[in-house]
């Protein structure tokens, strides 16, 4: 049996797994992808909002000529610490439930592999450190499940000389529609706010705005698309639809995290059944020995747990087994 299981090889289960071995535990990692393969997902060329400093893990310093360090960086860290740290992540298996062992005092995990083998395996502790980018925040609207339609944008080069429509208003579409217009794409990005939002990256603010009001990028406030066709959208605003010409859509509206674990288990949940009831301190829900880190901690905007915080949660999560078990914390 093992001693602890991590479900999710993100940045914050690697993190709880490092805090893990300070205290002479050596957790399993079961990632049902890649090594912290939500940032993979990320854009080819992004640039992180985060210093590196409030990227490291394990006190492993995140060398970087850049002020702000990029994608492919992180990956190298990520994956460079896995391996020093002799990590055992079982990577491509899936954990389809979990559920309370027969002894009533552990927990049994259904792991599903590439190939469809199902195993089970058992573990006193689980933490709970699954991502969200699985499960994009959807439009609900006509033509959605249009093969041109993508909630994810990786580069510009396949849209060049297209008509693309970008629907969102933060970080994410601002630096896809950048991307997009030096690809040489005709670019509308379509955001239900007053104005640019808050959030935009400072050093990108100024060069998107000045593309808007150059007429390179069409900037419409205060709308939203409610329709999507095979060449066209069509976009309302303030009670006024229009129709225009459109190749590919990229709905970037933010994505949700996963509930599906922590409901099997009968996890309690706050009043708007998003947010799951946990003890801040330890980071331990309703349920004995079942802990969440990271994004699977935020409710239905998972912008609310960014790295530099998420990371920090294994470390209340180690303290917590240690002094349950005796354990010394190095």
């Amino acid at each position: 049996m093992e001693e602890v299981v991590i479900v999710g090889a993100g940045p914050c289960g690697l993190s709880a797994a490092v805090e893990l071995q300070r205290i002479g535990l050596e957790p399993l990692l079961i990632e049902k992808e890649n090594v912290v393969h939500s940032i993979y997902l990320y854009p080819t060329y992004m640039q992180f909002f985060s210093t590196p400093e409030l990227l490291e893990i394990g006190d492993y310093p995140f060398s970087t000529p850049n002020e702000k360090p990029f994608r492919l960086e992180a990956l190298q860290y990520y994956r460079t610490i896995a391996a020093r740290r002799e990590l055992r992540v079982r990577a491509y298996h899936r954990v389809t439930e979990i559920k309370r062992g027969t002894d009533g005092a552990s927990y049994e995990l259904n792991v599903v592999d590439r190939s469809g083998s199902v195993t089970t395996v058992a573990a006193r502790s689980v933490i709970v450190a699954t991502g969200y980018f699985d499960h994009p925040n959807l439009l609900g609207i006509p033509g959605e499940e249009l093969s041109k339609v993508s909630h994810y944008f990786r580069e510009a080069h396949p849209y060049t000389g297209t008509r693309v429509t970008v629907i969102g208003g933060s970080n994410s579409a601002v630096d896809a529609a950048l991307e997009l217009q030096r690809a040489g794409a005709e670019v509308t990005v379509v955001y239900r706010g007053e104005t640019y939002s808050p959030v935009i990256k400072p050093w990108v603010r100024p060069i998107f705005e000045s593309m808007a009001n150059k007429g390179r990028i069409q900037m419409r406030f205060r709308s939203q698309v409610v329709e999507i066709g095979p060449s066209t959208v069509t976009i309302s605003s303030e009670g006024k639809q229009e129709v225009i010409g459109n190749d590919f859509v990229l709905a970037l509206t933010g994505f949700r995290p996963d509930r599906s674990l922590l409901r099997s288990l009968g996890a309690a949940f706050q009043e708007n059944d998003e947010v799951p009831i946990y003890n801040p301190e330890t980071m331990e829900t309703t349920v004995p020995g079942i802990y969440i880190a990271g994004v699977a901690a935020s409710g239905r905007n998972a912008n609310e747990v960014f790295i530099e915080t998420g990371r920090l949660h294994g470390r209340w999560i180690a303290q917590h087994l240690a002094s349950k078990k005796g354990l010394l914390v190095k």
